[in-house]
């Protein structure tokens, strides 16, 4: 049930659908998170019975008369020996009313790149909170990445409240504290559970012991929440993964642009343009899995056929409403995830979408000190884990959506051109108000 992925992977990934919910979890270094995600796989019935038995003799071993759920999503020996998640950990569950794909992300400063990683396909983002502690420093941290990264909904889960006395005046002051928080950084859907995840109170279950809270527990709050909508409200989308031209006499006039729709509702007969050539055309055909249809939906993987004999390639982008113009000169936020340091005159390969460009970096205006929200001189650069602005000249001009109104085709990586490993995270525009 549990795979570790790529930051290139889960950064280039995407794919939104409305049965499908995607969310992030994040806290400080024994805020109970590892706790709460195996209480609400545990409550949930999502662990099988081997897993099960495994985590039962291991806690045992450790001297707990007890089951103990953070065993259940530690997954690497590193993590059990400190008592702390390292790495980004997927894992896929599902209930009767939706399923889930879960990213558990390290709370740890030094791990920024990869709670940024976890969050950047996100619907949702669940902050942990000690009930005693309040709001802390990366608290802040954690809510500035997700407000950095557009995640659309954040949920503040205060834990420990039966250390807290399950008292409702703590939960209101920390409430009210990361209100504050949210709104300096543009988080708007913000909801807020007290929970226990030791004792079980508002994961899946409500809770005996909290009767003045009346809102969702965190499971009712994450199998109702709406997703998806939004993108297919959105322009049309469709960046060309593949020309498809069949062999064979019967197919001679046959040109079909495959991809996945990165947003919006594709109809026959639809005017698109083509970018960055910015060719004219209109929509003639539609596949979905190789039948015909009148429409499709993001995130659904179509191949189109146009009304006009044009070129259109691999990397093009075909797109509805007003279109973006393509540009060669890119300003962006991004969170550098190598170890070294990216620097003003360094080569890069630029993948966006399907198309892949050489491009350099040109000027590093400065980097953000997300617990402050304000801007430092990056003379050295950027490092391992730190959020800047980046100016970036292309070899070729892109199309290029805003990151607030596209997250997917408003995203891009930057990869070392000798080995093509993945160095940056980018997203178009600006970041949030800073000083």
């Amino acid at each position: 049930m549990t795979t570790h992925t790529s930051a290139t992977q889960s950064l280039s990934g995407g794919a939104i659908d409305p049965a499908l919910l995607r969310f992030a979890t994040a806290g400080s270094v024994d805020d109970g998170k590892s706790t709460l995600v195996g209480r609400l796989l545990h409550d949930s019935k999502s662990i099988l019975r081997d897993q099960l038995e495994s985590v039962t003799a291991a806690s045992r071993r450790r001297g707990s008369d007890t089951l103990d759920l953070a065993l259940l999503t530690d997954g690497l020996r590193a993590e059990r020996e400190q008592g702390i998640t390292i790495d980004v950990a997927y894992r896929y569950f599902a209930t009767p009313r939706r399923r889930f794909i879960l990213a558990d992300t390290p709370g740890h400063v030094q791990y920024t790149r990869n709670m940024a990683t976890g969050a950047s396909t996100a619907d949702v983002a669940v902050i942990l909170v000690d009930a005693r502690h309040g709001v802390v420093e990366q608290t802040r941290r954690h809510a500035a990445v997700a407000a950095l990264l557009g995640v659309p909904h954040v949920v503040l889960a205060v834990n420990k409240m039966d250390l807290a006395g399950y008292a409702e005046s703590v939960f209101g002051a920390v409430t009210k504290e990361f209100d504050a928080c949210a709104a300096s950084l543009g988080l708007r859907a913000v909801t807020a559970i007290p929970l226990s995840a030791l004792a079980g109170d508002n994961v899946v279950h409500a809770s005996r012991t909290m009767t003045w809270y009346t809102g969702p527990t965190l499971l009712e709050y994450l199998e109702t929440v709406p997703v998806g909508d939004t993108v297919r409200r959105r322009p049309v989308r469709l960046p060309v993964q593949y020309v498809i031209r069949p062999p064979g006499a019967e197919y001679r006039d046959y040109r079909g642009y495959a991809g996945r729709l990165a947003s919006g509702v594709l109809r026959t007969g639809d005017r698109v343009t083509v970018l960055p050539s910015g060719l004219v055309s209109t929509v003639a055909a539609i596949d979905i899995l190789g039948e015909p249809a009148q429409k499709a939906c993001a995130p659904q993987s179509v191949t189109v056929r146009l009304a006009d004999d044009i070129d259109v390639s691999r990397g093009d982008l075909i797109a509805t409403g007003r279109p973006p113009a393509p540009v060669t000169d890119v300003r962006a936020t991004v969170c550098h995830l190598r170890e070294r340091p990216l620097r003003v005159g360094d080569p890069v390969l630029l993948r966006h979408t399907t198309r892949t460009v050489r491009a350099r970096v040109v000027e590093i205006p400065y980097r953000l000190d997300t617990d402050r929200r304000e801007r430092h001189a990056a003379p050295d650069g950027l490092a391992v884990n730190d959020i800047g602005r980046v100016v970036l000249h292309t070899a070729e001009p892109l199309a290029l959506d805003p990151y607030e109104c596209n997250r997917e085709t408003g995203s891009f990586l930057l990869l070392d051109p000798t080995d093509g490993a993945t160095l940056t995270a980018g997203m178009v525009g600006e970041p949030f108000g800073v000083a």
